[in-house]
């Protein structure tokens, strides 16, 4: 079993979630395409691996030219990798073939970005994927639970609204928390359970 955490709000959450069930935690870099102007509505999103997933929907109800949405994509690849190299480094993401893999954010709107990491993270071969998130959209929770083998909403409320709405503090995570909470779950690493951690 492997615990990934989206950073940079899902690793805190995904952090307490390994801590629990003494698994190994990751993090696995993915990045909204925010619509220019509107940054917080997705109109897509591109993960580690060259996938890109895209909100059609979204797109065509703006009016949203292939241009502009390659232009951000550009954009958030920079960004991409320069989080890759800052979370990871040179290490390796760990075998996944076979493995059950938990998918942590701290919640989900539309949940492009969750979509891009899922199809990402199957490419390996998994043996089961299951996102987990506190609070999402139920329209979007449904939309997961299809294409992930398992989808755990905590909380499905009606209006959503966005997910900042739902936490008491909803400040953004820093890189340097990101690297922490991964160094700690590291080291508290050796005192998880083996059997857990190798299924």
């Amino acid at each position: 079993m492997l615990v990934v955490g989206l950073p940079r709000g899902g690793v805190p959450v995904a952090f307490e979630v390994a801590r629990a069930l003494r698994a190994p935690l990751e993090t696995f870099v993915v990045r909204k395409l925010g619509v220019p102007g509107h940054e917080e509505l997705a109109m897509g999103a591109i993960a580690s691996g060259g996938i890109t997933v895209l909100e059609q929907d979204v797109i065509r109800e703006l009016g949203i030219p292939p241009g502009l949405v390659e232009r951000v994509a550009r954009s958030e690849q920079v960004e991409l990798e320069r989080r890759e190299a800052l979370y990871r480094g040179t290490r390796p993401f760990p075998e996944l073939r076979g493995r059950t893999v938990i998918v942590v954010d701290d919640g989900l709107a539309t949940g492009a970005t969750m979509a891009a990491a899922v199809a990402a993270l199957r490419e390996p071969g998994p043996a089961k994927i299951i996102v987990a998130v506190p609070v999402a959209a139920p329209p979007t929770c449904a939309m997961l639970g299809e294409i992930a083998d398992e989808c755990i909403c905590v909380a499905t409320p009606t209006p959503f609204h966005g997910v900042g709405m739902w936490y008491v503090d909803f400040g953004q995570t820093s890189d340097e928390e990101v690297r922490s909470l991964l160094a700690e779950a590291d080291r508290d690493g050796a005192g998880a359970n083996t059997e857990l951690a190798e299924m």
